[in-house]
């Protein structure tokens, strides 16, 4: 693990506006220590709220956190059950804290698949949290980036149909009102930890633009070193849009 050359607390410049995390290797992370995958599950979700309130605490203004992707349902049910259990005793207890720390949460992704008990504890986070404004954290739950693509698709089409929006009128900024991230701003950098360099359907519209940052470390043991690594390595990169540096 290699330390940050740069210090946040000597220039807090380096800190992106918005950062999302597609937070990866628990099982391994479990195996590797010879410990049940259960235990990698659970060192996780405790490191979602450390990071959040570490970010908090940097500067960052917007977290996204890819939890469970479309594709997550494909895993063993047992495994699925603890991911249930870990989402529910989170939203149940790590809400208050996070409130208190002045964290407004969102939930991105279907919903429906959820049993009624984690909808309801979904909608009561976002109730409780919806006033604060230090640090926007979403949770992409059963989510994909071609499912919201897909989706927005299709709202576009049924607001064609219903004589609410002009096709002709139709372009980038007006397709990007229909997504899950619609009043948010871009990701400025996307941290994948793990050890695998891909994004793995995860806001494919969003990351156009996005410096992603891949990490061998695993998400338990993610920590603020490894975070300030990160931010240090984004601020030596040139963001250029497409456009050639003069």
């Amino acid at each position: 693990m290699s330390e940050p050359q740069i210090s946040i607390t000597e220039n807090p410049s380096i800190v992106p506006k918005h950062v999302a995390i597609i937070m990866d290797g628990n099982h391994r992370w479990a195996r590797q220590r010879l410990l049940p995958g259960a235990a990698g599950h659970q060192a996780g979700a405790r490191n979602v709220r450390q990071i959040a309130e570490l970010c908090a605490d940097l500067g960052v203004e917007y977290l996204t956190l890819f939890a469970f992707s479309t594709e997550n349902w494909s895993r063993p049910q047992k495994e699925i059950d603890l991911l249930m259990r870990l989402m529910s005793g989170m939203l149940q207890n790590d809400v208050e804290e996070l409130h208190a720390k002045g964290v407004r949460l969102r939930i991105i992704g279907d919903r429906s698949k959820f049993s009624a008990e984690i909808q309801l504890l979904m909608a009561r986070a976002e109730q409780i949290t919806r006033l604060n404004d230090r640090l926007y954290l979403t949770i992409a739950a059963n989510y994909g980036g071609r499912w919201d693509i897909a989706c927005a698709a299709r709202e576009m089409a049924l607001a064609v149909k219903r004589g609410e929006l002009d096709p002709h009128s139709v372009d980038e900024t007006t397709f990007e009102k229909y997504l899950s991230m619609r009043d948010l701003p871009q990701p400025d950098l996307c941290i994948r930890t793990g050890g695998d360099n891909r994004i793995s359907n995860f806001l494919l519209w969003d990351l156009a633009y996005t410096e992603l940052y891949f990490t061998d470390a695993y998400w338990p043991e993610f920590d603020e070193t490894l975070l300030e690594s990160a931010f240090s390595d984004y601020q030596g990169r040139q963001r250029r849009y497409g456009r050639r540096k003069n």
